[in-house]
């Protein structure tokens, strides 16, 4: 019997390195019917003539510009659902796969109530220390909860666990939860798309699995500039207010908002008691700029956070990040 096609689709902003490795690790994967699509969202140090100098089989799809991380991720599985893929594993450029992730993740993917599968994540640089390993969801506030971040991994979690959320690092799709859930809000741009998707496909009826036996280790927030910096404080502000406008409703936002209002304000003083001005600037305009989105998407995707900088220095600022999860 035929194996199912997936397309392998990963998305790349200046991170030629990280991006060369991680598909060392992905040509050596044993699933034996897969494609492997690198999207460049507009890199400018030379990425994709490195992959098509290093990988000449393998397709590149080039954004003119930065489409951000749901824009960039869409341009590929729309391609990959063009060409007929039974399943899309879109992957993060600064990761790192075992040999036999697909066929780990396929196998769970096929009974038809399972929409989306991802593999246990490590840290890159402390390799049996959880990343992620999925979450629930608190029934109330949303906040994702039991996720494991942080702990050593002694074998305390080997079986497959059913999850809320996911998130979008490494998510092996199938075809029909893109078809009947959609594809990533581009309104997003960048961080909690994967928690909107998450929600999504489970509204459609889909059932999201952790698979254990499925590996793979991540070299967190590089592809944002590091896990403190201005630009991911700014997009996960902004990108978390508008996913629970998004999907709060009626008296929840009783629990919801005084919720999230002190987590600002507790991470407002964090910031400034660090004395970190600048990541603190972009929190507080996150958060501005996340109460005035409309749901309307730009046409390409505007990087915001890049025009938030050049307002404040005149048009001389050039970002120099990828745009990632």
């Amino acid at each position: 019997m035929k194996p199912p096609l997936v397309y392998v689709i990963m998305l790349t902003w200046n991170q030629k390195e990280d991006t060369l490795a991680c598909l060392e690790s992905l040509s050596r994967m044993t699933y034996p019917d897969y494609r492997i699509v690198v999207i460049d969202n507009g890199s400018i140090d030379g990425t994709e003539q490195a992959v098509k100098a290093q990988y000449p089989r393998i397709e590149v799809i080039a954004n003119p510009r930065n489409l951000g991380f749901t824009g960039g991720t869409n341009v590929g599985l729309r391609y990959a659902l063009a060409q007929g893929a039974d399943f899309v594993f879109s992957i993060n450029n600064d990761t790192i796969v075992e040999a036999d992730i697909l066929n780990v993740l396929v196998a769970h993917a096929t009974p038809p109530d399972v929409g989306v599968v991802a593999p246990k994540i490590y840290y890159a640089d402390e390799p049996k220390r959880i990343w992620s390993m999925g979450t629930r969801r608190h029934p109330l506030t949303l906040e994702m909860v039991d996720k494991g971040r942080g702990k050593v991994d002694i074998g305390q979690w080997e079986q497959v666990l059913e999850r809320d959320y996911l998130l979008g690092c490494a998510l092996l799709f199938k075809r029909s939860v893109l078809e009947e859930a959609g594809l990533l809000d581009e309104v997003f741009f960048l961080y909690y798309d994967d928690l909107d998707f998450s929600l999504r496909a489970q509204r459609a009826g889909y059932r999201l699995l952790m698979v254990p036996r499925a590996r793979m280790w991540h070299k967190v927030a590089a592809s944002a500039g590091g896990a403190k910096s201005p630009r991911v404080r700014y997009y996960r502000a902004r990108s978390s207010v508008w996913f629970f406008r998004k999907h709060v409703r009626g008296p929840r936002w009783l629990i919801v908002a005084p919720y999230r209002f002190g987590s600002a304000v507790k991470t407002l003083f964090r910031l400034t008691v660090r004395g970190d001005w600048a990541v603190a600037r972009a929190y507080l305009q996150g958060l501005r700029d996340g109460l005035a989105l409309t749901g309307e998407i730009t046409e390409p995707p505007e990087d915001s956070f890049a025009h938030f900088i050049n307002t404040r220095n005149g048009g001389a600022f050039v970002s120099p990040e990828r745009s990632g999860q």
